[in-house]
């Protein structure tokens, strides 16, 4: 990857992580990795568990970051999420997937947090 690239996720995670907190999400953990892969961040949302996947792109459609968690991404972060909730005892708890799409350049980044994005993705 690119040090652009990696500069662009940084940067749209940062935005996406003070949204988050905005909202009132807590217990924020960053870069959650296991053995099956990696969610960008894992939170509360009152008593809900939310796994969330963030997207960023420059000067393009929200729409675009919102599209790029298609099915293979989904059922990665699925197994994660199962992984950690068993890993951390939460198995009985309510989760969820969230998607927070940011897009940067050309003015103000805009920011979309898409609560219950997905569902759980078996196979």
């Amino acid at each position: 990857m690119t040090r652009e690239r990696l500069e662009l996720g940084e940067r749209g995670e940062a935005l996406a992580f003070e949204e988050i907190k905005r909202l009132g999400y807590t217990r924020i953990i960053k870069n959650y990795r296991c053995r099956l892969g990696e969610v960008d961040l894992v939170a509360r949302d009152g008593d809900v568990l939310v796994f969330i996947e963030i997207k960023t792109r420059r000067g393009r459609p929200l729409g675009f970051a919102k599209e790029a968690v298609n099915v293979r991404k989904r059922k990665q972060l699925s197994k994660v999420a199962l992984s950690y909730m068993k890993a951390n005892d939460c198995c009985d708890v309510s989760a969820r997937f969230d998607v927070v799409a940011v897009s940067v350049g050309g003015g103000s980044p805009q920011i979309e947090v898409i609560k219950n994005a997905f569902d759980l993705a078996y196979g």
